[in-house]
């Protein structure tokens, strides 16, 4: 059983910062880190991370060092793909020491498990809010599936390929998606595509794949469906995903921070 852990969009600003001069994003990805150990435990074990994207909010080096200073308690390893508010040379900077980095081009990388693949995929666009795959990741995309035969995939990136009914974010989703869904929809295997970007857990068809869009750390794109909504956050209650395979691949929302209990539904009865 492979289990996978998606946190994503935690917007890391510089010391004495505030996201959107709203949010102090810094201390909900220390909780998030301290919630999963805590929990590792009852959950795990965990074989790997993945952040999908907008890391930091400005994409500077101050804040991918912030970054990576937050996340190393975490007790499991973890990797990163970039989002609209990354910066990819500036990561691939900060993240130089990790093998799995590519030395240029996008952020694109493969990790085998047992019974499992997580393929991560970068969607940015340099400059731009909107997503976009470039020819080299699709190929990527096809060349890394070709290799699995029937595998189980993860296939994560940051911008989602469908509508979510929040129009100011659906404008930056990505684009020029029919090449993507045809090499997904072909694969022979179990496959889910993962994203972030909406800082809401929503979860869609994309073709004939589920696509699942994991909730932020520290605040979410305010709930508002109608067509003229400003685009909004609230500060909601941050949340990660656990992605497992048992009969199939199944997801967990796991709301970051302590809450009372566990307590026996009937304590009486043993």
């Amino acid at each position: 059983m492979t289990k996978i852990i998606q946190i994503s969009d935690p917007h890391i600003v510089p010391h004495g910062q505030l996201a959107y001069d709203r949010v102090d994003t810094a201390p909900p990805l220390a909780e998030c880190v301290g919630t999963i150990n805590r929990m590792l435990p009852r959950i795990g074990p965990i074989d790997m991370a993945i952040v999908t994207g907008d890391l930091t909010d400005f994409g500077s080096a101050e804040e991918y060092q912030r970054f990576r200073d937050l996340m190393a308690p975490l007790e499991v390893p973890y990797r990163v793909i970039p989002g609209n508010h990354d910066n990819i040379d500036a990561m691939r900077t900060s993240f130089g020491d990790q093998t799995w980095m590519p030395k240029s081009g996008p952020i694109n990388w493969v990790q085998e498990f047992s019974n499992l693949a997580l393929i991560g995929l970068d969607s940015s666009v340099a400059g731009q809010s909107h997503g976009h795959l470039s020819a080299r990741t699709l190929a990527f995309l096809k060349e890394s599936l070709d290799a699995m035969a029937s595998k189980t995939v993860l296939v994560a990136m940051h911008h989602p390929p469908f509508p979510t009914g929040k129009h100011k974010m659906d404008i930056q989703n990505l684009r020029d998606s029919s090449d993507l869904g045809e090499i997904l929809s072909a694969y022979r295997g179990e496959l889910r595509l993962i994203c972030g970007h909406v800082h809401r857990n929503i979860v869609s068809l994309f073709g004939n794949v589920i696509c699942q869009i994991a909730p932020g750390t520290s605040h979410a794109v305010t709930m508002d469906l109608r067509p003229d909504a400003p685009n909004c956050l609230t500060r909601e209650p941050g949340a990660f995903l656990l992605h497992e395979t048992r009969s199939g691949l199944i997801s967990h929302n796991i709301p970051i921070g302590q809450f009372d209990g566990p307590w026996l539904f009937y304590p009486d009865r043993g």
